[in-house]
């Protein structure tokens, strides 16, 4: 379909034609099989509409009416499985601009069928090759072409034109209820300080891509839906997927091809929009997602406070939700584990406003810093990209690509530049990129006040080392708070200390 014209194969008309042709017949429409997002080469019986029609999983029906022959597939050997699979089963197949269904028993009909089958497959083919040469000529020219990271946006100076320049996506295309959450930008700069903030390593991308799914921030998929005017999906943030565009270089505005920086005659890569972060963000990303040894322990996903942190006072084992009314209780008993008896049981309204109103008196009224990720001024990076720049050109002369005169009078030349540009940078005061701490001006109560959910919640209580053990009922203490593993009341100074240390080392969440 033309997404720039309707008066060439819009939905609107291609459904129209169907009725039309249905209508030729004598027939009526049961179903719709609307594969608008899938491409024409697909197989039809891969198709996830049309396909399970054609497995005959979908139920009995007389016949498929298409639009085209074209509509059914693009290349010659789909159209004819297709038609010669309806020809077997007894059932009709019918396009419009035919007169009546297609009878491939008949030779007349068969070579009709054939030629607008292999029609469409030279059109294919045709378009395949304006695509490549259309990429090619994009890459060589600098021009941004196919589908654009996500926090980045296209802009056009008109609905029908090219597009203009590649821009970071604010929400400005978004519809206004929505405009202020859908910042895909700052959607993507807050997950990659979060990431780099944590200190425990139990923030991963598994867990991000959770947290905003329960926040209700569209997938990529879903806000790129919603751009183009489609209703979403409801489709979940995927990990694997957050974690590729967080350490991929399209990150730092640059045009790519096959995962690559396209790079200039220069050999530096080639900018087409604005960074989410700078050089030194990007290799800090990098490094933390760098391969390591399994890690035991991860932050929880859910929206419970106390999911992990409740542990039985008997038996050391962690307490889980269960029952209606929810409690929490102790199961190693069940599991063959201890044998913890009595078993702590206790609901869980109550013991979460415990530890909240516990919580907020032992930690409520400090100021809550932050520590957070500095990108530092770009000076390093900028001098390294140009000393690896000089570096390659210097190896590329010395394999011998300049020895012509021509191309060692580029060559002195363009070594010059480098020289120069480096010798600029290297007088720029360098700013490295590190963790920094500072205040947020707000309370450790204030922050747990405005925390979206109890999930959130639950962080501030994991950065403060909270903890909580709990006894069958009738032992006194009936619960305790632990802080770091130990009793906050036996040793006030270590107390005092751990609470400044937490409020200088939680990680912001803006």
């Amino acid at each position: 379909m033309s997404r720039k014209s309707d008066a060439t194969w819009s939905p609107e008309r291609q459904r129209d034609n169907v009725l039309a042709a249905v209508a030729n017949v004598g027939g009526h429409v049961i179903a719709w099989a609307d594969d608008w997002e899938v491409s024409g080469a697909t197989d039809p019986v891969s198709r996830p509409q049309l396909g399970p029609w054609l497995r005959n999983e979908r139920g009995p029906y007389d016949g498929v009416a298409g639009a085209a022959v074209d509509r059914l597939g693009r290349s010659l050997v789909d159209c004819l499985n297709t038609g010669y699979r309806m020809r077997d089963e007894g059932k009709l197949l019918v396009t419009y601009g035919h007169d009546g269904p297609w009878d491939l028993s008949d030779p007349v009909d068969e070579n009709r069928f054939t030629m607008e089958a292999w029609g469409a497959q030279m059109e294919l083919r045709a378009t395949q090759g304006r695509n490549r040469d259309e990429t090619v000529k994009a890459r060589d020219q600098g021009r941004k072409r196919g589908k654009h990271a996500y926090g980045y946006r296209y802009v056009r100076l008109h609905p029908k034109a090219n597009i203009d320049h590649v821009a970071l996506d604010r929400g400005e295309e978004m519809p206004p209820e929505i405009r202020e959450r859908e910042n895909a930008t700052e959607v993507m700069r807050n997950v990659a300080q979060r990431i780099l903030a944590d200190e425990t390593d139990e923030l991963t991308e598994y867990t991000e891509a959770a947290r905003l799914t329960r926040a209700g921030i569209l997938s990529p998929a879903d806000h790129e839906r919603v751009m183009s005017g489609k209703p979403a999906r409801g489709t979940p943030w995927d990990g694997a997927a957050l974690r590729k565009m967080l350490v991929s270089e399209a990150a730092l505005g640059y045009l790519m091809h096959k995962g690559r920086p396209v790079v200039d005659d220069k050999g530096m890569p080639v900018r087409v929009a604005p960074p989410l972060w700078n050089l030194a963000t990007h290799e800090a990303l990098k490094r933390k997602f760098a391969p390591k040894k399994p890690h035991q322990k991860r932050a929880q996903s859910g929206t419970h406070l106390l999911s992990g942190s409740a542990e039985c006072g008997v038996c050391g084992y962690r307490l889980y939700r269960t029952g209606d009314p929810v409690a929490m209780t102790c199961k190693s008993r069940w599991k063959g584990l201890t044998d913890c008896q009595p078993s702590p049981t206790i609901h869980v309204s109550i013991l979460e406003e415990h530890v909240t109103n516990w919580f907020l008196e032992s930690f409520g009224d400090h100021m809550f810093m932050e520590t957070v990720y500095d990108p530092g001024n770009g000076a390093e990076e900028a001098l390294n990209e140009v000393l690896t720049a000089r570096t390659r050109l210097r190896d590329d002369r010395a394999a011998g690509l300049y020895d012509d005169e021509d191309d060692a009078e580029w060559y002195r030349e363009r070594y010059s530049e480098l020289s120069a540009e480096i010798k600029r940078l290297r007088a720029v005061p360098i700013r490295p990129a590190g963790m920094i701490t500072r205040p947020t001006g707000e309370t450790v109560e204030s922050k747990w006040r405005s925390a979206a959910d109890d999930g959130e919640r639950r962080e501030l209580l994991h950065q403060f080392g909270v903890t909580v053990k709990v006894w069958p009922e009738g032992h006194t203490p009936r619960w305790q708070p632990l802080v770091n593993g130990a009793d906050p009341d036996e040793d006030a100074a270590q107390s005092l200390q751990i609470i400044r240390q937490r409020s200088a080392h939680a990680p912001v969440s803006r």
